[in-house]
Formats: C-alpha cells, structure tokens, sequence
C-alpha cells in the first residue's frame, strides 16, 4: 500500500473517498471488496468516479490484491468517442445542458451498502451540477460527461423530461467499439483518466472474494 501511494503521488495530490474509510494504515486508500456471501459489488455499475463532487478525481490507481480464479473483469468506455459518434443534432442538443450528479442513486447506493454498513458512519449525499459536454483540460478534446451511476436529469428539467435523453445517452455511451475489457491477475494495476472514461467491474464471481485497493487522484472542475 505505501509503494502504492508512492507511485500516486508522482502523478497528482492524492484524496479521499468521502463514503468509504480507508485502511486503517493507510487511509488514503480504499479497500473494494466483495466477500464470498454478497451478491452486490462495490461500484458495479457504469460510472465516473465521484462525478457528485465539485471536482471530480483526474483518476483512480486500483491495485489487485485478492481475486477469484476467475471472473471479476473491469471494462472502461472511451467517452470521447462517445461524444464525437453522436449525430450533429444531439450534440447541438447537448452543448448547453448541465447534468445533476447525486451519490445516492437507488442503482450506485446498492453497490456499497455492504462498505457503507461496515463504516457504521451512514452516507452523507453529496450533489454537483456538471456540464453534459465536458473539454479535457489537458487534450482540449470534447467528450460526454454523464454516466448511469450518478446522473439523475438535466438542470432546469424534471427526472421524467430528462429520463429519454440520459437513457439514449447511457446505452450510446457504453456501445462495445467503445470499450476495452481488462483481465485482472494479483497484483495487476489500472490507471485510467476519469475525466474522459467511465467504467463496470463485472459481478460474474458470487461465491467467491474479491479485494483491491484504490488510491484516487485531485481533479479540477469540468467546464
């Protein structure tokens, strides 16, 4: 873990998870776990890493540490592709909406009521209005910036007036060209830029544990 947090820091500032406690020695890093009587895994679902903060992570380094003898794949979605793929209308559609990202969704908040129950604190909700079509800060590129995980509706519309636009964008976003799919072994590492994809742990393993340790990343504010 502390080797972990090492590499973290050549790339950025490090932060905390702000629903999850880290490890006892380590507290900037959390442990994803899955033990063998779950059925739920932690962040099973497509999502952006805390995209309900005001500055979303620039990243995640997970790190293997226990895994099943098979099973348990993450796959991540380009969503600059996702973006430059959708028609010149629903680009000019989206260019000027904002989306509401919340973290207790019904779908991301039974991922890790298992993690949240252990902490024994509750699940404080936290809420960040970002723009739909988002500019890399680094690449200049344009990418979409919603995800299924913590986007309720559009800023200025109702959750029944947004419903048809975000559940078009979510089955776009995720389309298989889009994707890549990585296969973890002990002590495999990922490190993906959460600004421009989002990503699925699959949770094929029931029956069987599951633990990695993620270390997340300062971000800036999407614009």
């Amino acid at each position: 873990p502390h080797q972990q947090l090492a590499f973290a820091r050549r790339f950025g500032e490090i932060v905390r998870y702000p629903l999850i406690k880290g490890l006892d020695d380590c507290p900037d890093i959390i442990p994803v776990v899955k033990l063998p009587h779950e059925t739920n895994n932690f962040g099973g679902l497509w999502h952006s890493d805390m995209a309900y903060t005001e500055e979303p992570p620039l990243g995640s380094i997970l790190c293997a540490r226990e895994l099943p003898a098979t099973g348990g794949d993450t796959i991540w979605a380009n969503m600059y592709m996702a973006y430059e793929t959708l028609s010149e209308g629903m680009q000019a559609l989206l260019s000027d909406l904002v989306g509401i990202n919340v973290s207790n969704t019904a779908a991301s908040a039974r991922t890790r009521v298992h993690r949240i129950a252990e902490a024994g604190t509750g699940a404080p909700v936290h809420v960040a209005e970002h723009p739909v079509v988002r500019t890399h800060p680094e690449t200049g590129r344009k990418l979409l910036y919603v995800n299924f995980g913590h986007t309720t509706c559009f800023k200025g519309m109702t959750e029944a007036e947004s419903k048809p636009i975000l559940e078009t964008l979510f089955a776009h976003q995720v389309r298989p060209e889009f994707t890549c799919r990585f296969q973890w072994r002990p002590g495999s590492i990922a490190f993906w830029d959460n600004r421009c994809t989002q990503h699925n742990p699959v949770n094929d393993y029931h029956g069987h544990k599951r633990v990695m340790h993620r270390v997340t990343l300062a971000g800036s504010r999407p614009i």
